[in-house]
């Protein structure tokens, strides 16, 4: 990760992301952003994450808080003026704008010089491989190429900021795979603030140098991501990043939890050291041949086990499966 200079940062404060939050006197949560590192805003739909880039970016929204750069506060400068860019889920590009002219145009809004817009142009197309399409209208492009001219678009602002709000969730998902190793490399190395909003856990280790839950509008927890995997703070921190959910059971008055990546089958419910058994019947299985899913009940709660390859399972199976228990959170 490149050396930073440590005040460059983005700094929000007493963030409210709903409409009724802070109305009682609730305290609104608190982040900084730091540049070179790029930021994963995780959490299921409407939880929150759009509205935060709206704050962060000037645009109507229902959220509420201190916006700082820089030492700069945010909240009086208008959109447009910001030095923030936000790239959104949909591909919105200038249809009647070539590809060059859609990346050419907020250098030229800056009444930047041709021979640099067309270097910066060059450069950003050959970084996002759509050179060859610098001629090309929107519409004669796929979506993941449309998506590479809205991100080189975004960065051609030269922003402090950049906001990717879901940007290859319309993508599929091979697409969006390679797409995400590309970026990675790239956003990192262009020091800026990079705040990525995602629903799917598999962004905040493929992409995330640190990592912010959101639920429901309110905040939950925040870390390097195998740092919040970890040590999730609270059941539905743990579910955001578990695919498919976790699996709940009780003993005593104590909630726990384990993850499905976590279970195995066993031969037996004979237990060693520092494990713990538990009963399965089978309700489905599912395989690709390369993972397979077990969903059964285990007294009384729908539990799926996640494992390599292919496992000899049929419904109405009984199940010995076992779990280490320091992969069991208790809640």
């Amino acid at each position: 990760m490149n050396a930073v200079n440590q005040t460059s940062t983005l700094e929000i404060s007493d963030v409210h992301l709903r409409e009724s939050e802070g109305e009682d006197g609730a305290q609104g949560f608190s982040h900084t952003f730091v540049p070179g590192e790029i930021s994963v805003v995780l959490g299921a739909n409407q939880s929150g994450k759009t509205d935060l880039c709206r704050l962060i970016a000037g645009l109507n929204t229902r959220a509420r808080g201190k916006v700082v750069l820089d030492g700069q506060p945010l909240n009086e400068i208008k959109a447009r003026k910001r030095p923030v860019a936000m790239v959104y889920q949909a591909f919105v590009n200038y249809p009647n704008l070539s590809v060059f002219d859609n990346i050419a145009s907020p250098l030229r809004a800056r009444r930047v010089r041709a021979n640099e817009i067309a270097e910066t142009v060059a450069d950003l197309a050959t970084k996002l491989r759509i050179s060859e399409l610098l001629s090309r209208l929107p519409s004669e492009l796929s979506g993941g190429q449309q998506q590479r001219v809205a991100i080189a678009r975004a960065m051609a602002k030269q922003a402090k900021v950049l906001l990717l709000d879901e940007p290859l969730v319309n993508l599929d998902f091979k697409l969006r795979e390679a797409l995400e190793v590309e970026l990675r490399d790239l956003l990192r190395a262009s020091n800026t603030v990079v705040i990525y909003t995602s629903s799917d856990p598999r962004d905040a280790f493929a992409l995330g140098d640190h990592l912010l839950l959101l639920d429901d509008g309110n905040f939950m927890q925040s870390g390097k991501p195998l740092e919040v995997y970890s040590k999730p703070q609270s059941l539905a921190a743990m579910s955001l990043l578990a695919d498919p959910s976790v699996n709940q059971f009780q003993r005593g008055e104590q909630l726990c939890a384990l993850r499905p990546e976590h279970i195995k089958v066993a031969q037996t419910l004979q237990t060693q050291v520092n494990e713990v058994a538990f009963s399965m019947t089978v309700t489905a299985y599912e395989t690709n041949g390369d993972e397979s899913f077990v969903h059964g009940q285990v007294e009384a709660h729908d539990w799926v086990l996640r494992a390599r390859g292919m496992l000899p399972v049929s419904v109405g199976d009984k199940l010995a499966l076992v779990a280490s228990t320091q992969d069991v959170m208790r809640f």
